[in-house]
């Protein structure tokens, strides 16, 4: 579905049910091929940096360790798995807000699939507490199935940021 059509939609439906302040601030960006996975839960759309809300996967450099206890690159796989979801599949994101940095803070979708839903199942990525509780439920099936990250030790992604700005200062 085109932008333009997108926004007419919007548009009837707005008027439709007479809710012009549901669609006000919502902002879409859609893509085909000009889809860049930064890491686990970061895109780059059209040029644009999409951080997925609600989700924190591990740093790219990350590591963790397996349930053999064996140290793998667990920032890379979460990458590795993104791709694989946006892989040959246009991408539509759905803007929230807009972070600090001016990242477009958005839940984003893969011909329909919810990738900030996808990457919490698979086990790459955790629910953002700070955010509330969306994803709490699909973390702790991930958990008890032992996906992704669960299948062994990790360090919390944000906890891993903290140290290493801590260290790198």
């Amino acid at each position: 579905m085109g932008m333009k059509l997108l926004k007419f939609v919007a548009v009837v439906l707005a008027v439709v049910f007479g809710m012009h302040f549901f669609f006000k601030d919502v902002s879409w960006v859609s893509a085909g091929e000009n889809v860049y996975v930064v890491d686990g839960d970061s895109l780059e759309v059209d040029g644009k940096r999409i951080r997925l809300v609600g989700i924190d996967s591990p740093e790219y450099k990350q590591f963790c360790y397996n349930k053999k206890h064996q140290k793998y690159d667990c920032g890379i796989k979460a990458k590795e798995y993104m791709e694989e979801l946006v892989f040959s599949h246009s991408v539509d994101c759905k803007e929230e807000s807009v972070d600090m940095y001016g990242r477009s803070l958005s839940v984003c979708f893969a011909d329909g699939k919810n990738l900030n839903e996808e990457m919490i199942k698979a086990g790459w990525a955790l629910a953002y507490r700070s955010e509330g509780d969306k994803y709490a439920a699909l973390e702790k099936e991930a958990k008890a199935n032992k996906r992704g990250v669960w299948q062994g030790r990790f360090m919390r992604p944000e906890l891993y940021r903290f140290l290493l700005k801590r260290k790198n200062s």
